[in-house]
Protein backbone atom coordinates (compact mmCIF):
# COMPACT_ATOMS: atom_id res chain seq x y z
CA UNK A 1 0.00 0.00 0.00
CA UNK A 2 1.29 3.45 -0.84
CA UNK A 3 2.11 5.95 1.86
CA UNK A 4 -0.46 8.37 0.43
CA UNK A 5 -3.31 5.86 0.71
CA UNK A 6 -2.40 4.96 4.27
CA UNK A 7 -2.21 8.64 5.27
CA UNK A 8 -5.63 9.30 3.82
CA UNK A 9 -7.27 6.40 5.64
CA UNK A 10 -6.01 7.62 8.99
CA UNK A 11 -7.57 11.03 8.41
CA UNK A 12 -11.09 9.70 7.95
CA UNK A 13 -13.58 9.28 10.76
CA UNK A 14 -14.00 5.56 11.54
CA UNK A 15 -17.16 3.48 11.37
CA UNK A 16 -17.58 0.05 12.95
CA UNK A 17 -18.83 -3.11 11.24
CA UNK A 18 -21.98 -3.00 13.37
CA UNK A 19 -22.65 0.62 12.44
CA UNK A 20 -22.21 -0.28 8.78
CA UNK A 21 -25.00 -2.89 8.93
CA UNK A 22 -27.53 -0.28 7.87
CA UNK A 23 -25.85 -0.15 4.45
CA UNK A 24 -25.31 -3.89 3.95
CA UNK A 25 -26.93 -3.58 0.49
CA UNK A 26 -27.33 -7.27 -0.29
CA UNK A 27 -29.82 -6.23 -3.00
CA UNK A 28 -28.17 -3.36 -4.82
CA UNK A 29 -26.79 -1.79 -7.96
CA UNK A 30 -23.02 -1.86 -8.51
CA UNK A 31 -20.91 0.55 -10.54
CA UNK A 32 -17.23 -0.24 -11.07
CA UNK A 33 -14.23 1.83 -12.10
CA UNK A 34 -10.62 0.86 -12.80
CA UNK A 35 -7.61 3.15 -12.56
CA UNK A 36 -4.07 3.30 -11.17
CA UNK A 37 -2.63 3.71 -7.67
CA UNK A 38 -1.47 7.33 -8.30
CA UNK A 39 -5.01 8.26 -9.38
CA UNK A 40 -6.33 6.62 -6.21
CA UNK A 41 -4.11 8.79 -4.00
CA UNK A 42 -5.29 11.93 -5.81
CA UNK A 43 -8.94 10.91 -5.52
CA UNK A 44 -8.94 9.86 -1.88
CA UNK A 45 -7.64 13.23 -0.73
CA UNK A 46 -10.94 14.77 -1.87
CA UNK A 47 -13.25 12.35 -0.07
CA UNK A 48 -12.45 13.12 3.56
CA UNK A 49 -15.58 15.11 4.37
CA UNK A 50 -17.95 12.73 2.59
CA UNK A 51 -17.05 9.24 3.87
CA UNK A 52 -16.30 7.17 6.96
CA UNK A 53 -13.61 4.47 6.84
CA UNK A 54 -14.53 1.00 8.05
CA UNK A 55 -12.31 0.06 11.00
CA UNK A 56 -12.11 -3.44 12.49
CA UNK A 57 -9.83 -4.13 15.47
CA UNK A 58 -7.92 -0.95 14.75
CA UNK A 59 -7.35 -1.88 11.10
CA UNK A 60 -8.68 0.13 8.17
CA UNK A 61 -7.73 -2.33 5.46
CA UNK A 62 -8.80 -5.96 5.13
CA UNK A 63 -7.19 -8.86 3.32
CA UNK A 64 -9.49 -11.08 1.26
CA UNK A 65 -8.91 -14.45 -0.34
CA UNK A 66 -11.45 -15.95 -2.72
CA UNK A 67 -11.92 -19.31 -4.39
CA UNK A 68 -14.21 -19.29 -7.43
CA UNK A 69 -16.03 -22.37 -8.69
CA UNK A 70 -17.06 -23.21 -12.23
CA UNK A 71 -17.76 -26.31 -14.30
CA UNK A 72 -14.95 -28.13 -16.09
CA UNK A 73 -16.25 -26.53 -19.31
CA UNK A 74 -16.18 -23.03 -17.73
CA UNK A 75 -19.94 -22.63 -18.20
CA UNK A 76 -20.28 -19.76 -15.71
CA UNK A 77 -17.43 -17.85 -17.35
CA UNK A 78 -18.86 -18.48 -20.81
CA UNK A 79 -22.32 -17.35 -19.78
CA UNK A 80 -20.81 -13.99 -18.84
CA UNK A 81 -18.61 -13.93 -21.96
CA UNK A 82 -21.65 -14.59 -24.15
CA UNK A 83 -23.66 -11.77 -22.55
CA UNK A 84 -26.29 -13.96 -20.90
CA UNK A 85 -28.48 -12.39 -18.24
CA UNK A 86 -29.47 -13.92 -14.88
CA UNK A 87 -25.99 -15.37 -14.39
CA UNK A 88 -24.52 -16.87 -11.23
CA UNK A 89 -21.17 -16.65 -9.52
CA UNK A 90 -20.21 -19.22 -6.90
CA UNK A 91 -17.34 -18.46 -4.56
CA UNK A 92 -15.87 -19.03 -1.12
CA UNK A 93 -14.53 -15.84 0.37
CA UNK A 94 -12.33 -15.64 3.46
CA UNK A 95 -11.74 -12.48 5.45
CA UNK A 96 -8.17 -13.20 6.48
CA UNK A 97 -7.82 -10.74 9.36
CA UNK A 98 -11.01 -11.87 11.12
CA UNK A 99 -10.73 -15.54 10.01
CA UNK A 100 -14.32 -15.58 8.77
CA UNK A 101 -15.26 -17.66 5.75
CA UNK A 102 -18.46 -17.70 3.67
CA UNK A 103 -19.87 -19.62 0.75
CA UNK A 104 -21.59 -17.09 -1.52
CA UNK A 105 -24.07 -17.38 -4.36
CA UNK A 106 -24.32 -14.17 -6.40
CA UNK A 107 -26.99 -13.59 -9.02
CA UNK A 108 -26.75 -10.78 -11.57
CA UNK A 109 -30.30 -10.28 -12.81
CA UNK A 110 -31.55 -9.12 -16.19
CA UNK A 111 -32.48 -5.85 -14.46
CA UNK A 112 -28.83 -5.22 -13.54
CA UNK A 113 -29.40 -6.03 -9.86
CA UNK A 114 -26.92 -7.99 -7.78
CA UNK A 115 -28.46 -10.37 -5.23
CA UNK A 116 -26.11 -12.16 -2.88
CA UNK A 117 -26.89 -15.06 -0.54
CA UNK A 118 -24.29 -16.57 1.76
CA UNK A 119 -23.69 -18.97 4.62
CA UNK A 120 -20.82 -19.14 7.08
CA UNK A 121 -18.50 -22.14 6.71
CA UNK A 122 -15.40 -23.24 8.59
CA UNK A 123 -12.80 -22.73 5.85
CA UNK A 124 -12.13 -23.15 2.15
CA UNK A 125 -13.54 -26.29 0.56
CA UNK A 126 -11.84 -27.55 -2.55
CA UNK A 127 -14.46 -30.30 -2.46
CA UNK A 128 -17.85 -28.88 -1.59
CA UNK A 129 -19.47 -30.30 1.54
CA UNK A 130 -23.02 -31.62 1.50
CA UNK A 131 -24.18 -28.51 3.39
CA UNK A 132 -22.57 -26.29 0.76
CA UNK A 133 -24.07 -28.31 -2.09
CA UNK A 134 -27.54 -28.08 -0.54
CA UNK A 135 -27.15 -24.32 -0.15
CA UNK A 136 -26.16 -23.90 -3.81
CA UNK A 137 -29.12 -26.02 -4.94
CA UNK A 138 -31.49 -23.99 -2.78
CA UNK A 139 -30.21 -20.57 -3.85
CA UNK A 140 -29.49 -21.15 -7.54
CA UNK A 141 -30.46 -23.21 -10.56
CA UNK A 142 -26.99 -24.80 -10.66
CA UNK A 143 -26.09 -28.43 -10.03
CA UNK A 144 -23.27 -28.27 -7.44
CA UNK A 145 -21.86 -31.69 -8.36
CA UNK A 146 -20.68 -30.15 -11.63
CA UNK A 147 -18.69 -27.40 -9.88
CA UNK A 148 -14.93 -27.53 -9.32
CA UNK A 149 -12.35 -24.99 -8.04
CA UNK A 150 -11.50 -22.66 -10.93
CA UNK A 151 -9.49 -19.66 -9.68
CA UNK A 152 -7.93 -18.19 -6.53
CA UNK A 153 -7.89 -14.43 -5.98
CA UNK A 154 -6.19 -12.26 -3.33
CA UNK A 155 -6.59 -8.54 -2.69
CA UNK A 156 -6.61 -5.83 -0.03
CA UNK A 157 -9.82 -3.86 0.46
CA UNK A 158 -10.56 -0.39 1.77
CA UNK A 159 -14.24 0.16 2.60
CA UNK A 160 -15.73 3.63 2.80
CA UNK A 161 -19.29 4.48 3.86
CA UNK A 162 -21.12 7.60 2.77
CA UNK A 163 -22.07 10.03 5.50
CA UNK A 164 -25.20 11.19 3.68
CA UNK A 165 -26.61 8.38 1.51
CA UNK A 166 -27.11 4.62 1.31
CA UNK A 167 -23.75 3.91 -0.28
CA UNK A 168 -20.65 1.84 0.30
CA UNK A 169 -17.47 2.33 -1.68
CA UNK A 170 -15.03 -0.57 -1.83
CA UNK A 171 -11.52 -0.03 -3.17
CA UNK A 172 -9.46 -3.10 -4.01
CA UNK A 173 -5.68 -3.04 -4.44
CA UNK A 174 -2.79 -5.55 -4.44
CA UNK A 175 -4.69 -7.94 -6.71
CA UNK A 176 -3.34 -11.34 -7.68
CA UNK A 177 -4.81 -14.42 -9.36
CA UNK A 178 -3.71 -18.04 -9.27
CA UNK A 179 -4.66 -21.38 -10.78
CA UNK A 180 -1.96 -23.39 -12.54
CA UNK A 181 0.07 -20.14 -12.75
CA UNK A 182 -0.02 -16.72 -11.07
CA UNK A 183 -0.70 -13.16 -12.23
CA UNK A 184 -0.15 -10.05 -10.09
CA UNK A 185 -1.81 -6.71 -10.88
CA UNK A 186 -0.28 -4.48 -8.21
CA UNK A 187 -0.74 -1.33 -10.32
CA UNK A 188 -4.50 -1.79 -10.60
CA UNK A 189 -7.30 -0.30 -8.50
CA UNK A 190 -10.86 -1.59 -8.72
CA UNK A 191 -13.37 0.74 -7.09
CA UNK A 192 -17.00 -0.23 -6.76
CA UNK A 193 -19.90 1.96 -5.73
CA UNK A 194 -22.62 -0.13 -4.11
CA UNK A 195 -25.90 1.61 -3.47
CA UNK A 196 -29.66 1.23 -3.28
CA UNK A 197 -31.12 2.60 -6.49
CA UNK A 198 -29.43 5.77 -7.74
CA UNK A 199 -28.63 7.50 -4.46
CA UNK A 200 -26.05 10.30 -4.92
CA UNK A 201 -22.34 9.42 -4.79
CA UNK A 202 -19.64 11.98 -4.10
CA UNK A 203 -17.00 9.53 -5.30
CA UNK A 204 -18.71 9.19 -8.66
CA UNK A 205 -18.80 12.98 -9.05
CA UNK A 206 -15.07 13.26 -8.33
CA UNK A 207 -14.03 10.35 -10.53
CA UNK A 208 -16.13 11.70 -13.40
CA UNK A 209 -14.14 14.95 -13.24
CA UNK A 210 -11.03 12.85 -13.90
CA UNK A 211 -12.68 11.52 -17.07
CA UNK A 212 -12.81 7.98 -15.70
CA UNK A 213 -15.98 6.25 -16.77
CA UNK A 214 -17.74 3.19 -15.33
CA UNK A 215 -16.40 -0.11 -16.61
CA UNK A 216 -17.69 -3.62 -16.15
CA UNK A 217 -15.08 -5.64 -14.29
CA UNK A 218 -15.37 -9.22 -13.07
CA UNK A 219 -12.36 -10.36 -11.07
CA UNK A 220 -13.16 -13.96 -11.88
CA UNK A 221 -13.46 -13.37 -15.62
CA UNK A 222 -10.43 -11.09 -15.92
CA UNK A 223 -8.29 -13.45 -13.85
CA UNK A 224 -9.44 -16.35 -16.01
CA UNK A 225 -8.43 -14.52 -19.19
CA UNK A 226 -4.95 -13.72 -17.87
CA UNK A 227 -4.30 -17.29 -16.71
CA UNK A 228 -6.04 -19.32 -19.42
CA UNK A 229 -4.65 -18.11 -22.72
CA UNK A 230 -6.86 -20.29 -24.94
CA UNK A 231 -10.15 -19.20 -23.40
CA UNK A 232 -12.59 -17.15 -25.48
CA UNK A 233 -12.69 -13.58 -24.16
CA UNK A 234 -14.09 -11.18 -26.78
CA UNK A 235 -16.35 -9.50 -24.20
CA UNK A 236 -13.38 -8.72 -21.93
CA UNK A 237 -10.90 -7.38 -24.49
CA UNK A 238 -11.54 -3.75 -23.49
CA UNK A 239 -10.94 -4.53 -19.81
CA UNK A 240 -7.70 -6.37 -20.58
CA UNK A 241 -6.48 -3.57 -22.86
CA UNK A 242 -7.30 -0.95 -20.20
CA UNK A 243 -5.46 -2.90 -17.49
CA UNK A 244 -2.41 -3.37 -19.71
CA UNK A 245 -2.47 0.32 -20.67
CA UNK A 246 -2.42 1.39 -17.01
CA UNK A 247 0.55 -0.90 -16.42
CA UNK A 248 2.39 0.54 -19.45
CA UNK A 249 1.75 4.14 -18.34
CA UNK A 250 3.31 3.46 -14.94
CA UNK A 251 6.44 1.83 -16.39
CA UNK A 252 7.23 4.42 -19.08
Amino acid sequence: MTEGVNKFLQELEPISLKEMDKVALLNRTDTKFIFSIPTLVETLSKLKQHYFALEINGQRTARYKTLYFDTEQKDLFLRHQNGKKNRYKIRIRKYIDSNLCYLEVKLKTNKNRTIKKRIKIVDFETELSQVSKDFIRDKSSLEPNTLVPALWNDFTRLTLVSKTSQERLTIDINLSFESSSKKELNHLVIAEVKREGNSPSEFMKIIKDKHIRPRSMSKYCVGSVFLHKKIKYNKFKRQILAINKLSHELTT
